[in-house]
């Protein structure tokens, strides 16, 4: 397993764009890519962290050719509602105890 977090800062009054764009492209790219999917968190009123699990580093790292031209207008809208959008941690799972119900 490996796990990618992000950070986005958004623009205020932005942010159902934001979630908009980024529901919309998550869900192309878990159906699209080997994604197995990934949790949205607001930090603060402008600030938000996501993380997303893939089964391999290297399926994360080749992801990206597969998806419909529509991940375009999600992934413009996301740009265009943030001021900052940053990789901020690669993580290979190293013991895994979280429980689904």
């Amino acid at each position: 397993m490996f796990y990618v977090i992000y950070s986005f800062t958004v623009k205020p009054n932005l942010e159902k764009d934001f979630v908009k764009g980024w529901t919309g492209l998550t869900q192309l790219i878990y159906k699209h890519e080997g994604s197995l999917g990934s949790r949205l968190h607001q930090k603060s009123d402008n600030e938000y962290i996501a993380y997303a699990q893939w089964p391999l580093k290297a399926t994360w790292k080749n992801s990206g050719n597969n998806l419909p031209e529509q991940a375009n207008n999600f992934r413009k809208l996301m740009k265009e509602s943030c001021t900052k959008i940053q990789t901020e941690m690669e993580l290979p799972v190293t013991v895994d105890l979280l429980v689904l119900n």
